[in-house]
């Protein structure tokens, strides 16, 4: 369906390269007559300008580090300036430090932790809160999830940074439903992102995924996310919130378990974070 998101003004977070989820949304939602804006900050911002520059239409990346309220509040402010509304946003931000990460759950120290609950997590409703003074028309918020109704191996504190997430994503719906603003999750099978790369023991949960997944599942292509994304930023959308969307192939759906993932060493982890 051509121009899906005719005439909507987005903020795209979380593109770094051109592997990333959200390159590939933002890539889908320009095709579908979006005018965009990235955020980026520090020293990945040189990379997201550099992936931006890829997409077929100019787009600016604006600075973004959502662990300063002080960009937050720059944000709405240059984009009430240039826009004067916004009318959906994509959360694809999450991080956790690298012993939080690959099979050190009990070990792993309360400022880990909370690190990656801050950025994975609370990030979401940050966001929210800064852009929807700027929805006064609503909108729709997105957000990248990964299952976290389950225990995954390595997968640690970020995994249950994702369950925190989820249950964000259903307090902001709770929130800024009143002002016809929504919010859910996209729940994607595993992709090969430069992110997910880092994640010790990703292969074999990739694997699972391609044993398992009735319709089968290919970590190299992007695309059913983007355009579920992009969905869900649309007006056909407009009475869908507070759910988590599993695009995956059907995986989540099956009985069967994961296949089994080897625990790697603490020093393999590591290196592979």
């Amino acid at each position: 369906m051509r121009g899906l998101l005719e005439g909507k003004r987005l903020v795209v977070t979380g593109v770094v390269t051109r592997d990333s989820i959200a390159y590939h949304v933002a890539a889908r939602a320009l095709d579908q007559g979006a005018e965009l804006v990235l955020t980026s900050f520090g020293r990945v911002k040189r990379m997201t300008v550099r992936a931006a520059a890829r997409l077929p239409q100019e787009v600016d990346v604006l600075e973004l580090d959502v662990g300063s309220p002080e960009d937050f509040a720059a944000l709405t402010q240059t984009l009430r300036e240039r826009w004067g509304r916004v009318d959906g946003a994509l959360h694809a931000i999450a991080y956790a430090p690298e012993d939080a990460l690959g099979g050190e759950f009990m070990r792993t120290p309360p400022e880990s932790a909370a690190t990656a609950f801050a950025t994975s997590a609370y990030s979401y409703q940050a966001l929210a809160a800064s852009l929807a003074p700027l929805m006064d028309q609503g909108g729709a918020f997105v957000g990248m999830d990964f299952d976290g109704s389950r225990a995954w191996p390595v997968y640690d504190w970020m995994g249950v940074s994702k369950a925190a997430l989820e249950a964000v994503n259903r307090y902001v719906a709770r929130d800024l439903g009143p002002q016809r603003i929504r919010a859910n999750l996209v729940s994607a099978g595993p992709l090969g992102t430069v992110a997910a790369r880092g994640i010790p023991g990703f292969e074999g949960l990739a694997q699972a995924w391609r044993d398992q997944a009735p319709l089968g599942w290919d970590t190299a292509d992007a695309t059913p996310v983007a355009d579920t994304v992009c969905f869900l930023l649309s007006d056909l959308a407009r009475a869908i919130t507070g759910q988590i969307v599993h695009v995956d192939g059907g995986f989540s759906a099956m009985g069967a378990a994961p296949a089994p993932v080897a625990e790697p060493t603490r020093q393999e982890a590591l290196a592979g974070v």
